[in-house]
């Protein structure tokens, strides 16, 4: 079976002897780091900026779930297709119009007048950032081939992403103190603008082969991927068992099946699924998206505590969040050294158990708990992350053969951005319904009177509770009621991290294979 990375050597010596010349190794290991802050800097920059976005545009809970979650839905639904194309037409291409994709979104999310013009940039945004993330991989596996230094290189990158999650706070957070919330969206394009230069100067194309396009696997595989995504977001605000919703989950369950004929019998596929009957790498991929399903979910959540249940401006809940996202990076960094001497299992296992811990840990804690008691469970929650998040990524080209560095890429990135659709959408769902929920008691239990608990009950269920003074009494009953809604999401997302630590213990190959 001839693959579409699979091709014979002379495009890849070609385009060997062209990085030779034009390519520097260590200038595209930045180039390629900055394009993955990129993708992750546009996340963070909307999750700070959600309190506000919602308060100036009349945006309801569930509705607000769809501004993180529009640029995830476009990586996950893309990012598989998106490291074909860059096999067929040039890594560097691909990554560099992943690039200025980003730019356009970020300017169109700048200027929007209306949360539906929020939501077209985001989708922009999202198709640059599934550009970006398989051909940077990509692009870092074909330059890096020794398996130990391609180990160490791509858990860099994924540290590369934390310092993306890391800044966005702090930067959104000074530009709200002064400026309106357009104003977040500039970073991604200064960026983004520096990223183009970089990459211009010391990244050398990629193209390993010519082979024709699969054109029927790019559109089932899309359409698979868009269909569930869109079922698992829009099911929170119509039920799962609603018409629209479950019309997306019949298209998505045909054209995963159309997708595994076509790519079962194409002589060129664009995703082998062959590869999963490797038991290492199924799990890997389970993995992968656990670890942003977490990552993303949790961090929406304890943004939204703080800002929300606590009351914080995004500035200050940027440097608690730094506490998380800062460990992160540093773990994440040397994560690729202790890989080489313990193997991709113990990290993996460990940090999915030191996760569920911190999320348990973080869920006993109530809306009045000091940081002095939680930043500890922030630094482990956050070290956790960086033994999963960039080994997984590592475990999944290690998995294969360098020449399927391009497909296993996409594979793993699309597992992880399904992981972290799911995350924000699943998650942020439970929280705005738990909270809903609970308010009712939390406010009998204030002894707010009957009038005034139908005005919050309703002003909650719109979105429109922070245009305005509230009595210390309601205050309290809503901190409470969001309180348990981020509660119950850290008590399943710790539920979630366990049962895949035992996965990663019966079926993660331990060490690279070696090809």
């Amino acid at each position: 079976m001839t693959t579409s990375t699979a091709a014979p050597p002379a495009p890849e010596s070609a385009s060997t002897a062209r990085s030779s010349v034009r390519g520097s190794r260590t200038v595209t290991l930045i180039a390629m780091c900055l394009g993955a802050m990129i993708t992750f800097l546009q996340i963070t920059a909307t999750v700070s900026a959600l309190t506000t976005i919602q308060q100036d545009l009349k945006v309801d809970p569930t509705t607000l779930v769809w501004l993180p979650s529009a640029y995830t839905l476009m990586v996950a639904s893309v990012v598989l297709s998106a490291a074909t194309l860059g096999n067929r037409y040039g890594r560097r291409r691909m990554f560099g119009a992943g690039v200025i994709a980003m730019i356009v979104g970020a300017a169109v999310v700048a200027g929007a007048p209306t949360v539906a013009w929020v939501i077209v940039g985001q989708l922009v945004a999202g198709l640059g950032g599934a550009l970006i993330l398989p051909n940077s991989l990509a692009i870092l596996g074909a330059t890096f081939t020794d398996p130990h230094r391609r180990t160490e290189v791509i858990t860099a990158w994924s540290a590369a992403s934390g310092i993306g999650l890391a800044i966005g706070p702090l930067i959104a957070g000074t530009l709200l103190r002064h400026y309106p919330w357009h104003s977040v969206y500039l970073s991604t394009i200064v960026l983004g603008v520096i990223t183009l230069v970089v990459a211009a100067i010391g990244v050398a194309e990629s193209r390993p082969s010519a082979a024709r396009l699969d054109v029927p696997g790019l559109l089932l595989g899309t359409v698979a991927i868009a269909a569930a995504v869109y079922a698992m977001i829009q099911g929170g605000k119509d039920g799962y068992t609603s018409p629209v919703v479950t019309a997306a989950w019949i298209v998505a369950v045909v054209a995963l099946v159309g997708f595994v004929l076509v790519e079962l019998r194409a002589s060129a596929p664009m995703l082998d699924v062959r590869l999963f009957r490797s038991a290492s790498f199924s799990a890997v991929m389970v993995v992968a998206a656990v670890s942003l399903f977490g990552f993303t979910g949790v961090s929406i959540l304890l943004v939204l505590f703080h800002e929300r249940a606590q009351a914080l401006s995004p500035l200050d809940t940027g440097w608690r969040m730094l506490v998380l996202f800062g460990t992160y990076v540093v773990v994440a960094f040397g994560a690729g050294r202790v890989i080489r001497r313990t193997g991709f299992k113990t990290p993996l296992t460990l940090g999915l158990v030191l996760g569920a811990v911190a999320s348990f840990a973080l869920a006993a804690q109530g809306p009045t708990a000091s940081f002095g008691h939680r930043w500890a469970l922030f630094a482990l929650f956050g070290a956790a992350g960086g033994l999963v998040v960039a080994p997984a990524t590592a475990a999944a080209l290690a998995s294969v053969a360098p020449a399927q560095a391009g497909m296993a890429s996409g594979a793993v990135n699309a597992a992880r951005q399904v992981g972290s659709v799911v995350g924000s959408s699943l998650l942020g769902t439970l929280l705005t319904t738990t909270m809903l929920a609970d308010l009712p008691d939390r406010l009998v239990a204030h002894h707010v009177d009957e009038p005034t608990r139908a005005v919050v009950q309703a002003a909650a269920a719109t979105g429109a509770t922070g245009d305005q003074p509230l009595p210390d009494s309601v205050r309290a009953a809503l901190a409470e009621a969001l309180t348990s809604g981020v509660q119950a999401g850290l008590r399943v997302n710790g539920i979630v991290f366990l049962v895949t630590a035992v996965l990663v213990l019966a079926l993660v190959r331990n060490r690279p294979h070696q090809h």
